[in-house]
This record gives C-alpha cells, sequence and structure tokens, in this order.
C-alpha cells in the first residue's frame, strides 16, 4: 500500500483503510508503539489486557474452571 505523509494539525500523518487495519489485527482506537528500525517506520500494536468478558468470548463463553484441587500433603514451602 503507497501512501502520502499529510500535515495534520501541527503535525504529520498518514491514513490507513479499515481493511488494512483489519488484516493486521488493529481496531480503531488501539494504541500502537512507533519505532524506526533500520531506517524504516515500524508500528506494533500495544499490549493490552483484555476482560474476563473478551477471554471468555475467546473460548465460546465458555471459562472452563478446573475444580478446586484438595492435596494431603504440602506442595513446596507452603505451611499447613
Amino acid at each position: 500500500m503507497q501512501m502520502k505523509v499529510q500535515k495534520w494539525g501541527n503535525g504529520s500523518g498518514v491514513r490507513f483503510t479499515k481493511e488494512f487495519l483489519r488484516s493486521a489485527g488493529v481496531s480503531l482506537g488501539d494504541s500502537l508503539n512507533a519505532e524506526v528500525v533500520n531506517g524504516q517506520i515500524v508500528l506494533t500494536p500495544q499490549f493490552r489486557h483484555r476482560s474476563l468478558k473478551e477471554r471468555a468470548a475467546a473460548y465460546g463463553g465458555q471459562l472452563n474452571l478446573s475444580e478446586e484441587m484438595v492435596r494431603e500433603e504440602p506442595a513446596g514451602s507452603e505451611v499447613w
């Protein structure tokens, strides 16, 4: 995709199409990290913690919580 750097307020900016952003897994409102690597501008999505609801949605709404484990003896440095 070829684009042009344009004036944007007191700075400069570029615009991306929705399809281009979607193919990169980026949505409106997402934060990106920008850095220059070997003379190239590299944009990467910033890590974002997902809510419990978002995490459950990734598993079809099922959290698959395991049952409580009962141990007869301490494991590690626990004191009973």
